[in-house]
């Protein structure tokens, strides 16, 4: 499909992920990439796919990624005229194996059946769902019986998580929003204002001071994202020059001084905070909860359906370090939500299955 093309299928199509537009091949250019679709007979589109390609070293064959795509009607019954011509493509490509993201939630919990449920050693599928998508469990079956395989471990996901915390704003008011934080969020927001924290949008020429926040954080919470300053520094150009606006860095100022920096998607209906920042000083004056409020109400007003807060951990047990992560963003009242998760297969033949299993190896010795 041209870029004029898909372009059109996703303004149509409002709830697809940004990692599904064509700005995100220009940030993962490391990977080849087309644009796919399916048409009815009369031309009429009825799904399509940004695909990403990766060389297999030292062959000419290629593992295929659709990052939370394809955006295709995954309530069809009839999958296999979806999947079928599909991998009929992506072998003609070159590909010896497909890994998708379908996008129908699987399971659903309220903040508060989460909260009630952590103890030591629990994971959250020890709690029964608020929620289960009809959708996304048939999905998962058919896919199942398919020989495809879902990624990742029993509870956590691969390249994108699996479990992600979502904040519900259609039909919502911004009183809603904010009755709907626990008094701990309302308390810290007002402590920011009181302070005189300052909420502003940054530049391309802030993102140094946001990475050199980054590095303060991933070593202070024990995590390492892996990413480069250049790295965020192509994908707010990329996103960007697609779309004005489309990733935006807000910043917390103290004082003259940035203490938190936080950066946003906008795509269609949609609205994700990506990635977050703080420094290790003064964090009584709250700065990540004035942005993190500042930023959902802006999201709220761009008339998004929801605010997607990304990732959590699977654990639910309090004394897991990672555990801080999911009960910082539980105080905004939104929902733990399971994805149905990114799933792979070979392609058929033998020899695309044995350069599968070597793959996999190859992965897991990087």
């Amino acid at each position: 499909m041209s870029v004029a093309e898909y372009q059109g299928f996703l303004f149509r199509n409002r709830n697809a992920s940004f990692l599904q537009y064509p700005s995100w091949a220009e940030v993962k250019d490391l990977w080849r990439s087309e644009r796919v679709g399916w048409h009815y007979p009369d031309g009429q589109i009825a799904g399509a796919g940004l695909v990403l390609y990766r060389q297999f070293p030292g062959t000419r064959k290629y593992f295929a990624y659709l990052p939370e795509g394809p955006v295709a009607d995954w309530s069809d019954p009839h999958i296999d005229r979806w999947l079928d011509p599909l991998k009929r493509h992506l072998r003609a490509a070159g590909a010896f194996a497909v890994r998708m993201g379908p996008t129908p939630a699987y399971r659903r919990w309220d903040a508060a059946a989460v909260k009630a449920a952590t103890g030591a050693g629990r994971q959250i599928s020890d709690v029964l769902a608020t929620e289960v998508d009809p959708v996304g469990a048939a999905l998962a079956d058919r896919l199942r019986t398919r020989g495809w395989k879902r990624c990742g471990g029993e509870d956590d996901g691969d390249a994108q998580p699996r479990h992600v915390f979502r904040v519900p704003l259609a039909g919502r008011t911004l009183e809603d929003l904010w009755s709907g934080l626990n008094q701990e969020w309302r308390r810290n927001v007002r402590k920011a204002e009181k302070a005189g924290v300052q909420i502003v949008l940054g530049s391309a020429a802030d993102l140094p001071e946001f990475y050199r926040l980054l590095r303060i954080t991933e070593e202070r919470d024990g995590f390492r994202l892996g990413r480069s300053l250049a790295y965020y520094q192509q994908q707010f150009e990329a996103l960007n020059a697609e779309a004005s606006g489309r990733m935006r860095l807000y910043l917390g100022v103290h004082e003259g001084e940035i203490l938190a920096a936080h950066t946003m998607i906008v795509a269609g209906k949609r609205v994700w905070y990506q990635t977050g920042a703080s420094a290790d000083h003064r964090r009584e004056v709250r700065p990540s909860n004035a942005l993190q409020w500042h930023m959902m109400c802006d999201a709220h007003d761009l008339g998004a359906d929801e605010y997607d807060m990304r990732g959590v951990p699977s654990t639910l047990d309090p004394d897991e370090r990672s555990f801080g992560l999911l009960r910082w963003k539980l105080g905004t009242g939104g929902q733990v939500v399971e994805t149905l998760g990114e799933w792979e297969t070979p392609m058929d033949g033998y020899a695309n299955t044995a350069l599968y299993k070597a793959f996999q190896a190859y992965l897991a010795r990087r």
